[in-house]
This record gives structure tokens, C-alpha cells and sequence, in this order.
């Protein structure tokens, strides 16, 4: 497989006088050209700060301490601010979580995805403008050149969505990040959101990371899965074959926790007990005080390395090794 992104031992702590939070630690991912990954699990479990790693804008005191991360074989950490500046947008584009908190109130939708446009390529303003109108038809904003002239707030949640699409596109990038890109929608929303992604994907040959705690948008979406929990990959793999038989109980617990209807029965909704270890973790397999299958006197002591169940189908976790 063609190999556009390559992510290797990825660690990226938070360090200050009182204590070293591990927020991502040795994470690894891969992603073919024109291929899908969802990163998946609850929140504060790393995937947002696993996105800025790859884009080098890790928030202070957070830092990069070790790793790998290989585009097109080139190593990003490698790569000066102003090299990586010359890569952020162009070949490497974001949808971040919040439009309504991305976009600048006071400057018109138009102006906000036509700058990435000006910042990265050599066109003149009235090529700019048809090339802005261009993407945000592509993005199903109906009446796109009358509404280039309009304000975020002028501008639904879902056309907010599609503006922030838009801008991420406007550059033709390889490679796009996704995070959250359906939050605060509602499922109607949500559905279009993901066809004009797919689609979008399909027409641009775009590789595509989906940032994401919705399992449903996953299965939609990616072709392949990761699980992810305290700053640690604890499964990975094709996704139908991580949903059909899941190697870690954080996964299981996941899939259970998501509605089911069984003709007219209601079914009560599973819950993972407890919460998400803060900066202080647990020896041993991290997920162990929340886990319902741990084994004792083993789990809290020894950290469970990764083991292939089926070829390309990753996890950690002693029960199923």
C-alpha cells in the first residue's frame, strides 16, 4: 500500500515543576493514500492532542519529547516552523471541533477561505474569489456567490460546518484532519456532513482522519479503526473487523455503549464504570481500575504489550493474547 502517513512511537507530554503528564505516549498510526482512519474513545483520551502532534502545534507546556511522524517520508519533526507553515493548509488541512468558535465573527465567510488560498498559492484576487465560490459549492452552500459576502453568524450550524470544509479545502490537500466534525449537530446534520465527506474524499483521493468519540460515524466513514485510552493505542484494526470481535474490553465496552433497537424491546444502555485516569496513571495496564475482566495480581502490575490476533488486527490486553 502507498503509505502517506506514518506515525512511530509518538509521545507528547506535558511537563511542568510539580509533574510530567504522558497526555500521548508511543502512539502509532498509518494511514494510505486516499485511505480513512477514525481515532476513537472518550474524551481526554489524547486524540485531539495526537492531531495538533501531527501538526506540530502542541500548546505549551505540552511538548514533543520522542517519535516519528513520516509524511510522504518526510519527517514533520524534522521540519522547520517555517517549512511546517508551508505544509499546514496546503498539504495538510484541519476541520477543527467548534466553527462557531474557528471563524472570525467579524470577517466575511468568503474572506476567511479565500486567505488560506492567498497564503499558500500565487493567484490573483478575482481567480481567488471563483476558486472560493468553487469549493463552497462543492460543499453544498446553496447561493455560494451571494453568500461569500456573509458572517458566520449569518450561517446555520450545518453551513457553519461546511464553510469550515470548505476552507480545509480550498488548497487540494492530501491529507485531512476531521476532529469532531459533526459535534453540537443534529443527526440529520450529522448524516449529510459525513456523505459530503465520503464524497468529497472519493473526489479528491484525500486521506482522512476522523477525531471522533461516535462509533457510528467510524463505521460510516473509515476503513480502518484505532482505539484509543490515556494517551495509548490499546486496539487497532480493519473496522469490520474490530466491531465483530473487539481484542480489548475498552473497545467491547464502547460497542455496548451504543443504542440498539431490537424490534419493539427497550434495552437498557451499558456504561463503563468509573473515569478516565487524570495525570496520575495506574501501574500496569492503564484501563485495569475500570475494567471488568481484569485479572488480578496481573493487570495492575505488568503493562500488556501489543499482540496481532488476525493479520493487520492489533491489541493489548493479557485476557486476549
Amino acid at each position: 500500500m502507498d503509505t502517506l502517513l506514518n506515525v512511530s512511537d509518538l509521545r507528547t507530554h506535558f511537563i511542568t515543576r510539580e509533574y510530567v503528564h504522558k497526555a500521548v505516549d508511543g502512539v502509532n498510526l498509518s494511514i494510505e493514500r486516499g485511505g480513512s482512519l477514525g481515532l476513537v474513545g472518550e474524551s481526554g483520551s489524547g486524540k485531539s492532542l495526537t492531531s495538533l502532534s501531527i501538526l506540530r502545534l502542541v500548546p505549551p507546556p505540552g511538548k514533543i519529547v520522542s517519535g516519528e511522524i513520516l509524511f510522504n517520508g518526510e519527517n514533520l519533526l524534522a521540519r522547520s516552523e517555517k517549512q511546517m507553515r508551508a505544509l499546514r493548509g496546503r498539504d495538510i488541512a484541519m476541520i477543527f471541533q467548534d466553527p462557531l468558535t474557528a471563524l472570525n465573527p467579524v470577517i466575511t465567510v468568503g474572506s476567511q477561505i479565500e486567505e488560506n488560498l492567498l497564503m499558500h498559492e500565487k493567484v490573483s484576487r478575482k481567480e481567488a474569489q471563483s476558486r472560493v465560490v468553487e469549493v463552497m459549492e462543492m460543499v453544498r452552500i446553496p447561493y455560494a456567490s451571494k453568500r461569500i459576502s456573509d458572517y458566520p453568524h449569518q450561517f446555520s450550524g450545518g453551513m457553519r460546518q461546511r464553510v469550515m470544509i470548505a476552507m480545509a479545502l480550498i488548497c487540494r490537500p492530501h491529507f485531512l484532519i476531521a476532529d469532531e466534525p459533526t459535534t453540537a449537530l443534529d443527526v440529520t446534520i450529522q448524516a449529510e456532513i459525513i456523505e459530503l465527506l465520503k464524497d468529497l474524499q472519493s473526489s479528491f483521493r484525500m486521506a482522512v482522519l476522523l477525531i471522533t468519540h461516535n462509533l457510528g460515524l467510524v463505521m460510516k466513514l473509515c476503513l480502518h479503526c484505532a482505539v484509543m485510552y490515556a494517551g495509548i493505542i490499546v486496539e487497532s484494526g480493519e473496522t469490520g473487523a474490530l466491531f465483530r470481535r473487539p481484542l480489548h474490553p475498552y473497545t467491547q465496552g464502547l460497542i455496548n455503549s451504543m443504542p440498539k433497537v431490537k424490534g419493539k424491546s427497550e434495552t437498557r444502555l451499558s456504561a463503563i464504570e468509573g473515569q478516565p485516569p487524570g495525570r496520575e496513571r495506574p501501574p500496569g495496564c492503564v484501563f485495569h481500575p475500570r475494567c471488568p475482566k481484569r485479572i488480578d495480581n496481573l493487570c495492575e502490575r505488568d503493562v500488556p504489550p501489543p499482540f496481532q490476533a488476525e493479520e493487520g488486527h492489533y491489541g493489548r490486553c493479557w485476557l486476549y493474547r
